[in-house]
């Protein structure tokens, strides 16, 4: 392992993050949420992310970029109303969202950051 790149939650399959020189990677996030709106999830998915910024000695201000995807981009306008609250006190990334099938049923939103170290 080089000294400039380091894992956190590494399995089998994936790592939870991974830090290279002073940029975090994020693995993709999910609702574990079996019931709930796209709000209840994505805020789900949001303190998740927090949550592993902690991990990685950083934060949400520190955000370079979003990558979201929707089971249904019906959920767009609602998804966005809990991304803009998240995000309130900080500056927000470069975003792209789409509609994608989910790995499972009930997922209904999927996101992966990539954030500077703070």
């Amino acid at each position: 392992m080089s000294a400039s790149l380091h894992r956190i939650g590494t399995t089998a399959r994936f790592s939870e993050i991974v830090i290279h020189h002073d940029t975090a990677y994020l693995a993709g996030q999910v609702s574990q949420l079996s019931e709930g709106d796209i709000s209840a999830q994505a805020q789900d998915v949001f303190d998740k992310i927090d949550a592993l910024l902690a991990k990685a000695a950083t934060h949400k201000g520190q955000l370079l970029s979003a990558q979201i995807w929707l089971a249904d981009m019906a959920d767009y306008a609602a998804m966005n109303q809990v991304w803009d609250a998240w995000l309130a006190d900080v500056d927000a990334p470069v975003r792209v969202c789409v509609q994608a099938p989910m790995a499972k049923k009930h997922y209904r939103i999927e996101v992966q950051v990539i954030a500077a170290l703070a």
